[in-house]
């Protein structure tokens, strides 16, 4: 830094008051600024040819099965930047934001009502903060009772944070493995279900896009065992106006608001979890608590058996906007989110399943597992790489690891019959290529700017600080390779 400083003293004038003496080596410091000298037109096309490098559920299909990667309406992005709500302070007092705190009482009772809960919590900020916060309050709530139950029953077709919320709470979890339905098997679950059992954790539908048939009789076991039910709600896509978690006897329910309810999720967030509970844990949730009293909004800070706040504030409060909004803009019809979500996936699922492996021959919900076993070890990376070349991003792969080479598509209510069409001809078209020419799938994708990646040694031995040189035509050439620069 203070080689900066002496820099920026002879060619500005400028020397910072303190005395700051940080070293850095001479190689890294920069003497001067290179800026290239070009026109407004080169500027904005050089931007623009990397914007369409990206893709986006505005440009294409998106099928990341499990994730709900749906088309949200820009209704709801134009009504999260609204000045009165895109700048509240979070400390302003409950006089100065009544209707911010309106928006979010009525979005709990709308989810209340969807879900059946009793109350709901808004401050988790992404479904596995919900799932910490729906096992912080078993464990609170079995204390409470002067019980000691520290296991958890989790199916072996269960999202990965499931397992890792339990760890974090140091539970202990015991995996059911699945039927040849794809249903948890309930005679391994009833083995299982011992008096220290605290909690069920299942998704329904499941992972497999199947809707566990027993779910009734589950949770009718594990309430005769004292033990709590709670329900991932990530796939709460294939529900909406359908059917209740409460009704199928879950005690405890996280949303995906950024799933289900209409906000962008790519690139790592933003997102909510909220969780929703029966009466009986209510007093449990985070505080502050929104209140209505007197025709006025308050948060409520009164502690009573809060397991405590999670979450600075009351979460991401531009996701609550975009959920309300999009709740409130479907209404009573909102049902039809789920039956247009579930008429596609099993549109998909019948088309294709001649020319793949379908481990479970069964209507599906919003989602569907292909397994491409019959081609080949690595098949569903190949084929996922070959849809690249195709136009169409591909759906998630090896998972759930039950099914080999799984393929795990969900097309979302959001998608048209003529889009699903080729995304069927192109599944159809790659299962040609790998019985007359393998080579072209095996090395796909070749239309894209950067050939196939080594995903493990990326994941496995990252270095951020290699570059791609910048010369003229790089840009066009797909078999760029990453350069180390020289050792200094």
């Amino acid at each position: 830094m203070k080689l900066i400083f002496e820099y920026e003293e002879q060619t500005t004038g400028y020397l910072p008051d303190e005395d700051i003496q940080i070293d850095l080596p001479k190689e890294i410091i920069r003497k001067e600024l290179p800026l290239p000298n070009v026109s407004e037109i080169s500027t904005v096309r050089h931007y623009i040819n990397l914007s369409k490098k990206n893709f986006a559920v505005d440009v294409g299909f998106y099928p990341l099965g499990s994730c709900t990667m749906k088309y949200n309406p820009k209704i709801n992005e134009d009504l999260a930047r609204l000045e009165g709500l895109r700048d509240l302070h979070p400390l302003s007092p409950d006089d100065c934001v009544q209707g911010a705190l309106q928006l979010m009482w009525e979005l709990e009772q709308d989810l209340m009502e969807i879900t059946g809960m009793d109350s709901f919590s808004l401050q988790p900020a992404a479904g596995a903060q919900g799932e910490l916060l729906g096992i912080m309050i078993t464990k609170a709530y079995f204390k409470q009772n002067n019980e000691k139950r520290t296991k958890i029953l989790i199916p072996d077709s269960a999202h990965g944070t499931n397992p890792a919320s339990a760890a974090m709470c140091r539970c202990e979890t015991i995996t059911i493995p699945s039927d040849s339905r794809g249903n948890m098997d309930i005679d391994k679950f009833k083995q299982s279900l011992t008096p220290d059992v605290g909690l069920v954790m299942l998704t329904n539908p499941n992972t497999l896009g199947l809707f566990e048939e027993n779910i009734l009789e589950i949770s009718n076991l594990a309430r005769n065992n004292g033990t709590l039910m709670y329900c991932d709600g990530a796939n709460m896509n294939a529900l909406l106006g359908i059917t209740r978690p409460r009704d199928q006897g879950f005690d405890m329910i996280h949303l995906n608001l950024h799933k289900t309810f209409s906000t962008p999720h790519g690139g790592g967030g933003p997102g909510a979890g909220p969780l929703g509970v029966q009466s009986f844990l209510s007093d449990y949730l985070p505080t502050p608590r929104i209140i209505k009293q007197n025709n006025k909004y308050i948060l409520d800070y009164n502690k009573r058996k809060s397991v405590g706040r999670i979450r600075s504030f009351n979460g991401n409060f531009s996701v609550l906007v975009r959920a309300y909004s999009y709740i409130k803009s479907w209404g009573t019809d909102i049902r039809k989110v789920s039956e247009h979500a579930v008429l596609n996936a099993n549109y998909l699922l019948t088309l294709l399943k001649d020319v793949y492996e379908l481990s479970f021959d069964r209507t599906c919900a919003h989602e569907f597992v292909l397994s491409s076993n019959k081609f080949g070890n690595r098949s569903a990376m190949n084929i996922a790489k070959r849809l690249l070349d195709y136009g169409f991003h591909p759906p998630t792969v090896y998972f759930p690891l039950i099914v080999r080479e799984a393929l795990m598509i969900e097309p979302t209510e959001t998608e048209s019959k003529e889009t699903l069409d080729r995304f069927v001809m192109a599944l159809r078209s790659i299962a040609d290529e790998i019985k007359e020419n393998p080579i072209v799938v095996k090395d796909a994708p070749h239309t894209t700017s950067i050939g196939r990646l080594d995903e493990v040694a990326a994941a496995r031995r990252p270095n951020l600080r290699w570059v791609i040189p910048s010369r003229p035509g790089d840009e066009n050439n797909r078999d760029l390779k990453f350069q180390k620069p020289d050792k200094q």
